[in-house]
């Protein structure tokens, strides 16, 4: 019968410039750390490097949809994550990344202090960020109302009113989302709608949903928790109030990619382009998380390619890599 308890190791982390390592990761959410428990478990040599571990965890108030957790603070996940893969002895780097550099069949990764690592396999898991209507009252009320995740927490308004800001396909599948939970959902966006039609049909269905184009949101307020948004009235220049429960700001996110941009295949929008093993247009890079072009932003689909890219990334060392 196997005994689970295990005594919880100190862990002094090594992270020198002699190593020439399996494979190096870049970014500390859950693709990272979960790549880095799945590389370890496979006798990789390997390191993470992160300015912070746990990723927009930390800005997570609830997660409600990690299976095995019927609701857990994002910090106290990320803190389970980074404890798991500390546990493995896994060295994590806290700096930040100053540049790239492909020297076949390795790569040189270059830190922010000025120290440079060699590397067989790089993974990038540097995710991505919210795009933000950037008006006030918004950082003040998230996570009190306001997100930027229909799928993390539409169920989180249920009997409630959500205004949705955004006039994509990202705002029109959040506003379905919403249909099953909320009681009245108001589109508020700028301009007019370009969300595909399919979507937009959809949309026409929804008797508890009101649509205000051509209207601009100016700030949110509230006192604990957030009470509505003020508006502008583009055509009219009349400002007015909205009060909601919640706002929902599906306007497109914003890829951490900025580091490889010139060395691996990006799409329009600036996310990796991956193939079904995580790798990117450059052999022995890897992607995985928010940063690449997977259109599901959620942890544990983040997580999953984190360990999908760990595995790929050991059978290219074993198949592929010629180095040494």
């Amino acid at each position: 019968m196997f005994n689970f308890t295990v005594e919880k190791k100190t862990i002094t982390n090594q992270f020198d410039e002699i190593t020439l390592w399996d494979m190096l990761i870049i970014g500390g959410g859950p693709a990272g750390l979960n790549a880095a428990l799945y590389a370890k478990r496979k006798g990789l040599t390997v390191g993470l490097i992160a300015k912070e571990n746990g990723g927009q965890l930390h800005n997570t108030t609830a997660v409600d949809n990690y299976l095995g957790f019927n609701l857990i603070d994002g910090e106290h996940l990320a803190n389970a994550f980074v404890d798991h893969v500390t546990h493995l002895e896994v060295p994590l780097l806290k700096s930040g990344v100053s540049s790239i550099e492909n020297v076949a069949p390795n790569y040189i990764v270059t830190t922010s202090n000025g120290k440079k690592y060699t590397t067989k396999t790089l993974l990038i898991a540097t995710g991505g960020s919210s795009r933000k209507l950037a008006i006030p009252g918004e950082n003040d009320y998230a996570n009190r109302g306001v997100t930027y995740c229909a799928t993390c927490d539409a169920p989180f308004f249920k009997g409630k009113h959500v205004i949705v800001a955004g006039g994509g396909n990202s705002a029109a599948e959040g506003v379905l989302d919403l249909v099953p939970w909320a009681d009245k959902i108001t589109v508020v966006h700028r301009s007019q709608w370009r969300a595909d039609q399919i979507l937009l049909s959809k949309l026409d269905k929804v008797d508890k949903l009101t649509v205000h184009l051509e209207t601009q949101i100016l700030n949110v307020f509230g006192d604990e928790m957030m009470k509505g948004v003020q508006v502008l009235d583009k055509a009219t220049g009349e400002k007015r109030l909205i009060k909601a429960d919640g706002l929902l700001i599906e306007i497109g996110t914003i890829p951490n990619s900025a580091l490889v941009k010139d060395l691996v295949a990006l799409n329009e929008q600036g996310e990796i382009l991956v193939d079904h093993n995580q790798m990117t247009s450059l052999k022995g890079l890897f992607a995985a998380g928010d940063v690449t072009a997977q259109p599901h932003k959620q942890i544990i689909i983040s997580a999953a390619e984190g360990a999908k890219a760990a595995l790929a990334a050991n059978q290219y060392l074993n198949h592929t890599y010629k180095g040494e």
